[in-house]
């Protein structure tokens, strides 16, 4: 079996049900790809950098959205500000409702 490069992804809630699915959110380090009024732009100079544990700049994709199984996710490198991420779930649900 062909191994993936290891990234980053934002978990914002898992699945009702009982199941270990969670539903995530990509995560880039290619800044190009923001856009405005959907994805997030986290860099260094943001309060939450330090503690996101990101390498370097990053854009939270908020239309890269994915469900996955808990077995694959590794572990927990760090956090965003919970008023970040209350920002990232309110414009996917602006998004949705388009």
């Amino acid at each position: 079996m062909q191994q993936g490069k290891l990234r980053p992804v934002l978990l914002l809630s898992q699945l009702p049900y009982g199941f270990d699915d969670w539903l995530i959110c990509m995560v880039a380090s290619k800044t190009q790809r923001y856009v405005s009024d959907l994805n997030e732009h986290i860099d260094r100079s943001d309060d939450d950098f330090i503690q996101s544990s990101l390498k370097e700049a990053s854009v939270i994709r908020a239309a890269r959205l994915a469900v996955v199984s808990g077995d694959i996710l590794l572990g927990a490198i760090g956090q965003i500000s919970t008023k970040r991420l209350s920002r990232i779930k309110q414009n996917i649900a602006k998004w949705l409702s388009r």
